[in-house]
Formats: structure tokens, C-alpha cells, sequence
């Protein structure tokens, strides 16, 4: 069976956060600036698939399924990427705690449950993204693309222009520092957007309990 070209993006999103992980796994000239321009290249087809099925190709079920856990996949690869990494004059921290991820992953989990107990038990109620969803994708991807952002000027930029040592020192505890600020805010607003869902549809949770 042929694909049409938005379940063709969705794929490719899939593939994209295979190829982001694998690139900053390699140690290799301008790795994070390839790594960060597939990331952006990415997320860019979330736009495009959903456009063009929604105004051309129609959606579809693989699409409804697919789509947002590509988006999913997309953000926990650049996460874990982020994990390990540590920077030369902050080797005692990761760019973001690994417990920033287990709590996100855990999320996205929790979530998924539950569409799939509305969709068992009330085949009539919609569980939307709402304001706080939509404002957690926002933060996470600026989250993302500000690490990424300062990362590539960091590994691929700086050495360039033979700054002091003393200098990437001072970068390196500013990074790390926002890139912690970075991680605890998205936390907050996923954790928020999380507890939302399950607010507005408590009854169903606990239906038999």
C-alpha cells in the first residue's frame, strides 16, 4: 500500500529523530549544527502533513495514530541526545537531568492512556490539546531549539574563533545553567498540561475504581 505524502512526512519525522540522535552520538565537524538543521527540517514537516491532509489528501487513521507520536519521538530523541552530553568545563553536569526526561516520557504515557480509555469508554467525548497542551509543545520546542542554539555555537562556532579558556568557562556554566532553567520550566508546564487532561476527564478515571 502507497503512502500519500502527509503519512509520507510523519515518516520521515520518525526518521528525522532516528538521524538526530545518531548524529550527536558521532563525534564528527559541525555534528551539533547538522544535528540541530534536521531537528528544525523535522519539525517543520509537522506543519506540512497536517496542512496538506487536512485542506487536500484527507486524514487518516495512520495519520491520527502516527502524527502526534512522531512529534513525541521527535522531542524525546533531542532529549535524550541532550542527556548525554556534558560540556568540558561542566563535566558534573548533563546539558539536561535525566529525570527532565523520565518525567516527560512518563507524561506522554500517561496521556496516551488515557485517549485510549476515553476512546473505550466514550466513543463521543474528544480529548483535545487545549491551551495547555499547545503552550507544552511550545515550550518544549523553544526549550530544544535554545539548547541546540547555544550547543552548536559552543562545539562548532567558538573554537573558531580561538576565544580564552577562561571565556568557555564562563560559557559553560551560563550554559548549563540555562539549559537546567530551560528543562525545569518545561517540566512545569508538562506536568500542568498533564494534570489538565486528566482534571477534565477524572470522572472516567475513576469510574471503576
Amino acid at each position: 500500500m502507497r503512502m500519500n505524502l502527509p503519512n509520507t512526512l510523519t515518516v520521515s519525522r520518525l526518521l528525522g529523530a532516528a538521524g538526530v540522535m545518531l548524529i550527536m552520538a558521532l563525534p564528527f565537524p559541525f555534528s551539533s549544527t547538522v544535528a540541530f538543521a534536521l531537528f528544525v527540517v523535522a519539525s517543520i514537516t509537522d506543519f506540512f502533513d497536517g496542512y496538506l491532509a487536512r485542506t487536500r489528501y484527507g486524514v487518516t487513521a495512520f495519520g491520527k495514530l502516527m502524527d502526534p507520536l512522531a512529534d513525541k519521538v521527535l522531542v524525546c530523541a533531542a532529549l535524550v541526545s541532550f542527556v548525554g552530553i556534558r560540556l568540558p568545563y561542566e563535566s558534573a553536569y548533563s546539558l539536561v537531568p535525566a529525570w527532565v526526561v523520565v518525567v516527560i516520557i512518563a507524561r506522554e504515557f500517561a496521556v496516551t492512556g488515557l485517549r485510549l480509555l476515553v476512546a473505550t469508554r466514550d466513543r463521543g467525548r474528544i480529548v483535545s490539546a487545549g491551551n495547555w497542551g499547545k503552550l507544552k509543545t511550545v515550550w518544549q520546542m523553544v526549550a530544544i531549539i535554545a539548547t541546540f542554539v547555544l550547543l552548536a555555537a559552543r562545539e562548532d562556532v567558538l573554537p573558531l574563533l580561538n576565544v580564552s579558556q577562561t571565556f568557555l568557562q564562563q560559557y559553560d556554566e551560563a550554559f548549563v545553567i540555562t539549559s537546567w532553567v530551560l528543562s525545569t520550566g518545561v517540566v512545569a508546564v508538562t506536568l500542568i498540561s498533564g494534570w489538565k487532561y486528566f482534571a477534565d476527564h477524572w470522572d472516567l478515571v475513576t469510574a471503576e475504581m
